[in-house]
């Protein structure tokens, strides 16, 4: 019995190292990869640390599993030991990564002066985001009264259904993906958010009409925001970029005025990424266009 317990212990210690007792094995290296990028999911910005007891929780893994994964990650500086060791967070290297990723984008190359002129022009803060299937991602923001606009060093994702920037990419992708967002859930964060599909379908739709997106309070109280999307050379809408202020500053007259600048913007934006508007993504039926 001892004997097989502890070829047992070997096997487990070879897959969470990417290899078998008898040697290499491609098939466990991906099994282990996906275990890790499972225990990254598990934090939040919410829940920033998390104990050994709460990873084992949210992946399901067992704990003896979890504990030589977490010791792996942390080899690699993917994860840290917080609060006297019994707590774990996101590592440096995750950080250095991200922002290797940033500093490549030429997403941010290119749009960086049109975010620094959008936000000279509207005396609003300008956000800048990519998609990444179910949030849109912040990757540069000018604020009010600062410097020229550079990485957001807190990476963190906004709803794509009731935001100007969700919206504006949300409104101009597939079906597909409306549903996989509205199969996550359309929680309620403020009462003017949109939670019933209909609805939203309805908002999308006048949304691609017009060509921005409107975000009447509906992720933050008091906070409005217009926004407009970004598309790849192939035509595809894969960011957005958005101005947002206090009701009392982007009010209902001037929504209609912030509106065609910021899609011009976006257009601007798009055609230095190599878009042209007559070089569209082929057989693509919209959101907006299923209502």
């Amino acid at each position: 019995m001892a004997g097989d317990r502890n070829r047992a212990e070997a096997a487990e210690r070879a897959k969470v190292s990417g290899g078998t007792a008898g040697g290499s094995s491609a098939k466990d290296q991906v099994q282990s990869l996906t275990k890790m990028a499972r225990i990254l999911q598990c934090f939040t910005v919410q829940n920033r640390t998390l104990g050994l007891a709460d990873i084992h929780a949210r992946t399901g893994f067992p704990k003896a599993t979890t504990h030589r994964l977490l010791a792996s990650m942390k080899e690699i500086g993917f994860i840290e030991q917080a609060r006297g060791r019994d707590r774990y967070r996101l590592g440096l290297k995750l950080f250095e990564l991200g922002s290797m990723f940033l500093a490549n984008l030429d997403l941010h190359r290119e749009a960086q002066p049109y975010v620094d002129g959008l936000a000279k022009l509207s005396g609003e803060v300008v956000h800048l985001c990519l998609f990444d299937g179910l949030h849109a991602v912040y990757v540069d923001r000018k604020e009010l009264e600062s410097g020229p606009s550079s990485l957001i060093m807190t990476i963190e994702g906004a709803p794509c259904y009731c935001t100007g920037v969700g919206k504006a990419i949300l409104a101009f992708r597939d079906l597909a993906t409306f549903d996989q967002v509205v199969a996550a859930g359309l929680k309620r964060y403020t009462p003017s958010t949109i939670t019933d599909p209909e609805a939203l379908r309805r908002d999308l739709a006048e949304t691609r009409a017009r060509g921005y997106s409107i975000d009447r309070s509906e992720h933050q109280p008091n906070l409005q925001c217009v926004g407009a999307p970004i598309r790849d050379a192939g035509g595809s809408v894969f960011a957005s970029i958005s101005v947002s202020g206090p009701r009392e500053r982007i009010t209902d007259a001037r929504v209609p005025v912030l509106g065609p600048l910021v899609a011009e913007t976006a257009e601007t934006i798009s055609r230095a990424l190599g878009w042209t508007p007559e070089v569209e993504a082929p057989g693509r039926k919209t959101s907006a266009a299923a209502g």
